[in-house]
């Protein structure tokens, strides 16, 4: 393997397995993650035995549940679906995030449209059948629909939890959970928690003062659970700005009085819109690369994924 492993959508990669015998092909996707993510495409349609072409389904909801029924006509594909759903989850465990095809009644993962059993419009809050089972089954499974990551804001943010939630699966998950790998964690993701929740962040930190209060694996269930709650919100630049400010007091002694203003200076036109975070960041890396600070240099935060990607270049 050589990257993270990240689930897909088949269609989002150019696969012609749409209904229509089309795609969804996401460049983003093949040409920019593909480099960083190793991806695994499901089709949950094409998978379930419904064939390309194929005709069209939506969700329609009954007294005992959704189904999937094809638009023109009353053919029902919910247990065929549901069997292919019961099969391939189990075997998703080890996956680190997921891209979903947007507007999809197998796959959407919000906004889509409910039919009575007439086939007409009652709701435009559900979501598809696979999506709902895949995000029920694993819950800190950072999940996303392609289109929504166009957004600058979105984007950032899933695959910043992509990369964290790696780090948690890798090092401290399963047979790697100790009282020190729990600590470790912590401790490398407090700036990106300081950011996205100063609320949730004040709360881990107790949790973890004794760690023999209860068995570790039940305060590392909560601990994760809150943890991936807390980066599921945006960082407004007010909270870049805090954050950035609890860095630069660890860096206080080892920077010049002229670097600690120009540095401020940054921090405040970021603040005031001017700049996107990649230009303060950039700065207080210098620094801590000029003159490292050893609880600096582990903090997930400063790289929370590749500078490649160039996701700080546009928030």
């Amino acid at each position: 393997m050589t990257g993270i492993p990240v689930g897909i959508s088949t269609c989002l990669l150019g696969k012609e397995v749409r209904h229509d015998g089309g795609h969804k092909h996401s460049r983003f996707c093949t040409q920019v993650l593909s480099r960083h993510f190793e991806f695994r495409s499901i089709c949950p349609e094409l998978e379930a035995g419904l064939g390309v072409p194929r005709p069209a389904i939506h969700l329609r909801e009954y007294h005992d549940g959704l189904k999937l029924i094809e638009t023109k006509g009353t053919a029902d594909h919910t247990d065929a679906m549901q069997g292919f759903i019961d099969q391939v989850l189990p075997t998703l465990g080890d996956l680190r995030g997921y891209i979903l095809m947007a507007k999809s009644p197998s796959c959407g993962m919000e906004r889509i449209k409910v039919h009575n059993k007439d086939g007409n419009v009652t709701r435009r809050d559900g979501r598809g059948l696979f999506a709902e089972a895949l995000i029920r089954r694993y819950p800190l499974m950072p999940v996303e629909e392609e289109g929504r990551l166009n957004d600058d804001m979105l984007r950032e943010n899933f695959i910043e939890r992509v990369f964290a939630y790696d780090d948690w699966m890798q090092n401290v998950a399963g047979d790697n959970l100790t009282a020190r790998a729990l600590i470790e964690f912590h401790t490398r993701h407090k700036f990106q928690l300081l950011a996205h929740s100063e609320k949730i962040y004040r709360q881990l930190g107790p949790m973890l003062g004794d760690l023999k209060s209860e068995p570790l694996q039940d305060i590392a269930d909560r601990y994760i659970a809150s943890f991936m709650e807390a980066m599921t919100q945006r960082v407004s630049r007010g909270s870049h700005v805090n954050a950035m400010q609890h860095l630069m007091g660890y860096l206080r002694d080892s920077m010049a009085d002229e670097d600690r203003q120009v540095l401020m200076e940054q921090i405040d036109a970021y603040h005031r819109g001017e700049v996107p975070l990649v230009v303060p960041m950039t700065l207080l890396r210098m620094a801590q690369r000029r003159e490292p600070v050893d609880y600096l240099s582990s903090q997930k935060y400063l790289t929370p994924y590749p500078d490649e990607l160039g996701l700080r270049n546009r928030v």
